[in-house]
């Protein structure tokens, strides 16, 4: 029998299978590196993308507060002047108040009561005078309450002196000025 020696076409044909498999895993490998290569230029494709919205977003947040405070202004101004708008209609309709004060306190002041001083501070009156007597100061208390223009009379001080010719009353008396036209709108 003829020997043949195979080992070297075995060993020719086992580095032939170790090249090919070599050159599938570096292939492999290769297309591996070019899927992740792929993956990560997509992924940070998308996370510009989403920080690009997120800056959009940002600024136009930027813009709306702008505007939230330009609103936040008109609403002040809008307020001021409604409340100057309730000044002056306040005033309007008080204006005629004092003319109304003096008259019902002509009109009030009964007979041998006579007035020294006024103090008026709101619509709150201090009314200090003398009068006869005790019963006129009633009257006078009575009489202020019934005005339509004068209100919630009350007694702070009465003293009587007696004098020579006659006994005479000095008193201090509170009350309260109001509007019936203004009660009648609210």
């Amino acid at each position: 029998m003829a020997r043949i020696n195979l080992l070297p076409w075995r060993e020719t044909r086992r580095s032939e299978q170790q090249k090919g498999f070599f050159t599938l895993v570096g292939m492999a490998a290769a297309l591996c590196g070019v899927v992740v290569l792929l993956t990560h230029f997509e992924i940070n494709g998308r996370i510009d993308h989403q920080l690009d919205r997120n800056q959009f977003l940002t600024n136009e947040i930027k813009i709306l507060d702008g505007k939230i405070e330009e609103i936040k202004k008109l609403d002040s101004t809008r307020q001021a002047l409604i409340e100057r708008m309730d000044v002056i209609q306040n005033l309007q309709a008080a204006r005629p108040g004092v003319v109304h004060l003096f008259d019902e306190l002509v009109k009030t002041l009964p007979e041998g009561v006579h007035l020294s001083s006024l103090k008026q501070s709101d619509n709150n009156l201090q009314l200090s005078g003398l009068a006869e007597s005790n019963a006129r100061v009633s009257s006078y208390m009575r009489k202020i309450e019934d005005s339509k223009w004068l209100a919630s009379p009350s007694l702070g001080v009465i003293e009587t002196k007696d004098t020579e010719l006659s006994r005479i009353s000095s008193f201090n008396l509170a009350a309260q000025q109001i509007n019936p036209n203004i009660e009648e709108e609210n």
